[in-house]
């Protein structure tokens, strides 16, 4: 059998597809075993670039299997970069594990078929039998990485004393140099010429462009 390292969430596991019937003289058992079971988070692998398709056709499967009570949370860690390019803050999301969702879930046998078998997901991380859940320690690493809103990751290529041209707003065409930048805020600090007097103004990093 195929099998290799992959390195998740900085803990490694191994990487490594029997449908169970359920008939209804077991239904009150099976009720049973999920009121008593313990959600825990595993990592499925997807096919690349189809990490969201892959989560709303598992959340549809669920849904249409009616098996909501054995599934909680589905996640794909994201981080929203802005990057500052030509006068302007583009705005971009990032996957920080590309080709793999979080699926919290009780695991059994159905379960584990039902992920196995929805479309864009090649199985599990771990194992073809038993994957391994996360850890608390990963589990807590993964949440901090939902929480991040934005990561700021803007780089300027500007220094004191280069000269600019504004490209949006009132002052939309004046140009002047900067005297101060700050990079927490995202804005400079450039001197213009207004009515013959060189005058300070504040702009943001998007309403201006370096002039060569």
């Amino acid at each position: 059998m195929d099998r290799k390292i992959i390195n998740v969430l900085g803990v490694y596991m191994l990487d490594n597809k029997k449908k169970d019937g359920m008939h209804k003289d077991n239904l009150l058992l099976v009720k049973k075993d999920i009121e008593t079971a313990v959600f825990k988070w595993y990592v499925v692998h997807t096919y690349s670039g189809f990490e969201h398709i892959a989560k709303d056709a598992l959340k549809d499967r669920i849904r249409t299997k009616k098996r909501q009570s054995e599934f909680g949370e589905i996640l794909i860690p994201m981080e929203t970069i802005e990057d500052y390019d030509k006068g302007h803050i583009n705005v971009k999301s990032k996957k920080y594990f590309p080709s793999y969702i979080f699926v919290q879930m009780i695991l059994n046998k159905d379960t584990e078929y039902l992920v196995r078998n929805t479309y864009k997901i090649t199985g599990f991380v771990g194992g073809s039998k038993n994957p391994p859940s996360l850890s608390e320690v990963e589990i807590k690493r993964m949440r901090q990485m939902t929480e991040i809103k934005k990561k700021i990751d803007i780089t300027l290529e500007y220094d004191i004393g280069d000269l600019i041209k504004v490209i949006e707003g009132p002052f939309s065409n004046f140009n002047g140099r900067i005297t101060e930048i700050n990079k927490d805020k995202k804005k400079i600090k450039i001197m213009v010429s207004i009515f013959g007097r060189l005058t300070p103004i504040e702009l943001n990093y998007c309403q201006v462009e370096k002039i060569y």
